[in-house]
């Protein structure tokens, strides 16, 4: 991520926000969405994208085409449908290489996030006697902990030995940077992998996965991020940092449904290595042997070569529907409106000067996404409560923690403003 030099003049008005959606260049694409409404019929504020984006409306399209195919030509859909089924996972390929920052070849959407996780860690999670320890962030999302741990325990390691997990210094959320590779440095002779979120999902952090990658391949580290609250929202360039592996969700930020698909990157210095270990299937068996059904699995080279199963053709279409709007709107404009969109939002909240909330995510712009976590101190839920009861959707993660997330793909600084007077008259 390159740095940002952020200064905004903001003001607390209505007016404000009106005019600042009246010159926002990509107003236009929250049309394209089905934004929720209440039992009134009203437009709900959503900012929840963090968990669950809301649906293209393109969708319905897309899924109905595959079922009309299906419907009238059975298994021939394979090879005559309007998009053949056989190839159906390259439509996706290079949109969501761009979204991440990577060649097209090192990108692959298939099965979903954990089991994507586990798959890359059969191959690049490769344990020594000496080197057997798995790095991660302080709090991880908890299906990493659940696989780093269970990984530790399949290859008869003590998780309780063989896990790192970082912690912030006393009185703060955030990590710092250098801590997270002085850990590293310390820790070198015993790290098998680095395995961290990009943006941790609890405060809202995001990391710094250039020097982290660096840090780590100094020593012969292995490393791989969870991407699941960064894909789609901050502006990548993974070729150019270099990890090994890297795995996404895409029913956040990418809006492609609940349970959606996820993405997988491996970078290109891997893709000749066919001694890698990995588990196989025979999607991922070279493409012009495939159906010779041979006994021997011949692995493709890139990202590919690690699927398992043909592509659920249903899921995909609903994905091709939010990866055309990626296309159109393309990262550096939404990451540019995210930035100031999450900023002014940051602004608001600050101005409310309640004792009762504190943001714990970070306030440099170059260590978030667009998420902010906010800290209600009385730690219940009444404060959620309220606001959900007013038609704020956005989400409560224990124990005293409202995430909301401005998503600039649909949601307007009108959004945020009437979200903030909201907060902001519940707190009183």
């Amino acid at each position: 991520m390159l740095k940002t030099d952020l200064k905004f003049d903001f003001n607390k008005t209505i007016s404000y926000a009106e005019e600042m959606d009246q010159k926002d260049p990509i107003r236009h694409f929250r049309s394209e969405f089905h934004i929720p409404v209440n039992q009134e019929g009203k437009e709900c504020i959503y900012l929840c994208g963090n968990s669950l984006g809301l649906m293209p409306k393109v969708v319905s399209e897309y899924v109905n085409e595959e079922l009309t195919d299906w419907k009238n030509l059975g298994v021939e859909g394979h090879f005559h449908a309007k998009r053949p089924w056989m190839p159906y996972h390259e439509f996706l390929t290079e949109s969501m290489a761009n979204i991440v920052g990577a060649k097209p070849s090192e990108v692959v959407v298939m099965n979903s996030l954990t089991v994507n996780l586990h798959l890359m860690m059969v191959s690049f999670y490769k344990p020594t006697k000496e080197r057997y320890k798995i790095l991660v962030e302080n709090n991880p999302f908890p299906s990493d902990r659940y696989a780093v741990e269970s990984q530790l325990k399949f290859h008869d390691y003590d998780p309780t030995e063989g896990l790192i997990e970082m912690q912030p210094r006393e009185g703060t959320e955030v990590i710092e940077t250098q801590d997270i590779l002085d850990t590293i440095e310390e820790n070198k002779d015993s790290l098998a992998l680095v395995m961290m979120g990009g943006v941790n999902y609890y405060t809202g952090q995001a990391f710094d996965l250039n020097r982290i990658t660096e840090t780590a391949h100094r020593f012969g580290i292995n490393v791989g991020f969870d991407l699941a609250h960064g894909a789609g929202n901050i502006n990548y360039n993974l070729h150019d940092i270099g990890s090994d592996f890297a795995v996404w969700c895409s029913y956040k930020y990418i809006n492609s449904g609940p349970g959606g698909m996820s993405g997988c990157f491996v970078h290109e210095r891997h893709h000749h290595n066919f001694d890698l270990n990995r588990f196989a299937g025979w999607w991922g068996h070279d493409k012009k042997t495939r159906f010779l059904m041979g006994p021997d699995f011949l692995p493709m080279s890139g990202a590919e070569g690690w699927q398992l199963s043909n592509p659920p053709i249903l899921a995909m279409a609903s994905l091709r529907g939010s990866m055309d709007i990626f296309d159109k709107a393309g990262m550096n404009q939404l990451r540019a409106k995210s930035l100031k969109l999450t900023s002014y939002m940051e602004y608001l909240i600050n101005e409310i000067g309640n004792d009762r909330i504190g943001i714990i995510t970070p306030e440099d712009p170059d260590q978030r996404g667009c998420q902010l976590s906010i800290r209600v101190s009385d730690s219940d839920k009444s404060l959620f409560n309220t606001l959900t009861d007013l038609g704020v959707i956005s989400d409560w993660r224990e124990p005293d923690v409202v995430r909301v997330a401005p998503v600039p793909l649909y949601n307007s600084f009108e959004d945020v403003w009437k979200f903030t007077d909201l907060l902001n008259k519940s707190l009183k």
